[in-house]
């Protein structure tokens, strides 16, 4: 693997982590030598994972000084963790700092989260107008990792597969068959993007040029209750007893993130599937 392009994912535990690090495994093997990052828990259990604690920067520079990437692919940081702060804006620095030392190109998992719903269809150009802690957060992230001249943020929105429940449906699940109530807002406004979508695009973006920020989405726009029911749906879950849909009046959650795709469609050859395009196949 002497000439294989070296790729390190952080956040290889996480939702998306795992998709990408497996969709890595499956289609690049011969061309890139991929190791993956995680905190405490791999479900993966590879060879190729390492623990590493991004908080560390020297734990972080020791890493990167090791591997030697080519491309870092950094997705870890989500709005479950109980350091938030500390983990996506730190991290973000501190993965800078050791990919400025090893020239290693750097892709950043971004959100619609960044925006306060209230100007779609928000393209690349758009300032992040957060309203929520992770909002906040993941704005300042992009502010450093922007810094750094060869880098690419991608902005995203709700992640899932048919394969892995995602940790809304779990959620809804756990709640619906407890009998307890669930409130769908069908006035919240995203593009759900299927992990495999997100994971494409971002080993798309590990072998080409572009720099700068790109929206990757799915070209479907609902409301976060369709894609709901539409979720509990394809993973069986009938008990609709408790559900109640109705608008969200807003605070500290956004309403319409739609994204505009113009640019990642242009850019890059992996195809935006829609949610029911996906279902449909």
């Amino acid at each position: 693997m002497g000439d294989a392009r070296r790729v390190l994912i952080t956040g290889g535990s996480g939702y998306l982590g795992r998709g990408l690090v497996s969709l890595a495994d499956q289609l690049t093997a011969q061309t890139h030598e991929v190791c993956y990052t995680f905190y405490q828990h791999d479900p993966l259990k590879l060879a190729s994972g390492r623990r590493l604690d991004l908080r560390d920067e020297t734990a972080v520079t020791h890493l990167v000084a090791q591997f030697q990437p080519h491309v870092i692919i950094h997705t870890a940081g989500s709005n479950r963790s109980a350091d938030m702060a500390a983990v996506v804006i730190q991290g973000a620095a501190h993965l800078v700092r050791a990919a400025s030392q090893v020239g290693a190109r750097l892709i950043h998992i971004s959100t619609d989260s960044i925006f306060d719903g209230t100007e779609p269809l928000y393209d690349e150009t758009a300032a992040p107008t957060p309203v929520n802690a992770y909002g906040r957060v993941k704005a300042a992230a992009e502010k450093i990792i922007a810094a750094y001249d060869n880098h690419v943020i991608v902005r995203t929105s709700l992640i899932y597969s048919l394969d892995e429940m995602d940790h809304g449906t779990q959620w809804m699940a756990a709640a619906l068959r407890a009998g307890q109530p669930v409130t769908l807002f069908d006035n919240q406004l995203r593009n759900p993007v299927w992990v495999n979508t997100l994971s494409l695009a971002c080993l798309e973006l590990a072998v080409n040029d572009f720099t700068g920020i790109i929206n990757v989405a799915g070209r479907q726009e609902m409301s976060r209750a369709e894609f709901a029911l539409k979720m509990l749906d394809w993973w069986g879950v009938t008990e609709r007893e408790t559900i109640t849909i109705g608008p969200s009046i807003g605070g500290q959650w956004p309403l319409d993130c739609r994204l505009d795709l113009t640019l990642g469609t242009a850019v890059l050859n992996t195809p935006f599937l829609g949610v029911d395009a996906l279902l449909g196949q």
